[in-house]
């Protein structure tokens, strides 16, 4: 009974937080508290601004101590290609057309981290995990490669559902990269952490300022994309998708995981990172390279339901 009360608490604790945001910023769009256009706005804040400063001033100092992370960042790699794999083969079985799969296979694979993992990992104790580190340094860490992972791998599945594959995909593939604001702060962060630079107090505050509002404000904006979205009147694919995004990846992440011998906390990392909801960002890329944007507003709305159950039961039983 003890435990059962436990478990409560901290589901409580640190996933309905995360999601009653979400909800609000729902509530928000839906009932029109907010101009329609301005929860958009919000989250082309945070993508541009917030996220990418979070990323810089988490990670450039945090750098150094990559190394400790490497079976951490083996098993999300390894886990999001074999994720991504096996969708592949569920697509093929389905007999999906070219522009179905690539948006299927990404609504699979691609994770939610910045705006729902984060926010997550953030609610829990902040406990030492490898070497120096803590557990929220060790998230920004993670995510900073998996987001680099995830960039490449999602533009070129859509990509390929449309084309053959050769030296034509790579120019529009760097032009995609060139001009996401998380992959330019990522490897800003990197190289500043390499040429062992430092950043005046002032300026590092005021991009802490900025990286703090950046979950909030991305989970706000999740919670109005799902409404403005065009959602798909048959659930069925989109459905598959999300039951795949929530309990295939997370199930592979586990495999993965207790096979390299990672510690619980870092597991857990690992599980509540790949059992996050599909990313929002899956339908922009979708729609702007000729996707199934429906399949793909549909994956991110059923994650979401999804997805809740599953971090429910990682955190309660982590």
């Amino acid at each position: 009974m003890a435990a059962r009360e436990s478990a409560r608490v901290i589901i409580l604790d640190t996933i309905a937080p995360v999601f009653l945001v979400v909800a609000l910023g729902a509530w928000l769009q839906r009932s029109g508290f907010v101009s329609p256009g301005f929860l958009k706005e919000t989250n082309r804040l945070t993508y541009w601004v917030g996220l990418p400063a979070l990323l810089f001033v988490q990670l450039a100092p945090a750098l150094p101590a990559i190394g400790a992370m490497r079976p951490t960042l083996e098993v999300m790699g390894i886990g999001t290609v074999v994720t991504l794999l096996l969708a592949y083969g569920v697509a093929r079985l389905l007999r999906l057309p070219g522009a179905q799969t690539g948006t299927f296979v990404q609504g699979v694979f691609r994770g939610n981290l910045a705006f729902v993992g984060l926010p997550i990992v953030f609610a829990l104790p902040d406990v030492p995990v490898a070497g120096s580190l803590g557990l929220h340094q060790a998230a920004v860490i993670v995510v900073a490669p998996v987001m680099l992972l995830y960039n490449v791998a999602g533009v070129l599945v859509l990509l390929a559902s449309q084309h053959r594959l050769g030296w034509r995909m790579i120019p529009p593939m760097l032009r995609q990269l060139a001009v996401t604001p998380p992959f330019v702060a990522i490897l800003a962060g990197m190289w500043f952490a390499v040429m062992g630079w430092h950043l005046p107090a002032v300026l590092d505050r005021s991009l802490n300022a900025l990286g703090e509002m950046a979950l909030p404000l991305g989970l706000l904006g999740v919670g109005g994309s799902l409404v403005s979205s065009r959602l798909v009147n048959d659930w069925r694919l989109p459905g598959l998708a999300a039951v795949l995004k929530a309990a295939l990846s997370p199930l592979v992440g586990w495999g993965l995981g207790r096979w390299w011998g990672l510690d619980p906390e870092l597991l857990k990392l690992v599980l509540i990172f790949m059992a996050t909801p599909t990313a929002i960002i899956s339908y922009s890329m979708a729609l702007e390279l000729k996707g199934d944007e429906k399949l793909a507003a549909g994956a991110i709305a059923g994650s979401v339901l999804t997805s809740v159950v599953t971090l429910s039961v990682i955190v309660a039983l982590g």
